[in-house]
């Protein structure tokens, strides 16, 4: 494993448990964590940017990125796919709404599955 790729998977996966603990707590009612949440999950949020800056640093890019129209539509697709499963995820679970919960998880899945053609290509 190259270095890039060791730093990207440590940073990653703190930022990342971080963000979803934080968003765990303050959307779970129970917990009554809603404040506490949303700090934890902004301090995952900037871990997981400062993760991008290392990695495109490292790489020998630079760090910020021109903004394109297809990097645009290609961040929209992303939040829009992750938002839609999150929102079947919370039919399923939180409001027992089983078929519908299920479809919409469907189309989010599918959604963030169109971002590889549009990142990678089709060859």
């Amino acid at each position: 494993m190259s270095k890039t790729n060791f730093v990207s998977l440590i940073l990653g996966a703190i930022g990342g448990i971080l963000f979803a603990l934080g968003m765990c707590m303050a959307m779970i009612p129970e917990w009554g964590a809603f404040t506490q949440g949303i700090v934890v999950g902004c301090v995952g949020l900037v871990i997981l940017l400062v993760m991008l800056a290392v990695r495109r640093k490292m790489e020998g890019k630079p760090v910020i990125v021109k903004l394109s129209g297809k990097t645009i539509g290609t961040i929209l697709l992303g939040v829009v796919g992750a938002l839609v499963l999150g929102a079947g995820m919370c039919m399923v679970m939180v409001w027992e709404m089983m078929i519908p919960g299920i479809l919409v998880g469907i189309v989010g899945i599918v959604l963030l599955l169109g971002l590889i053609p549009l990142v990678k290509g089709i060859r």
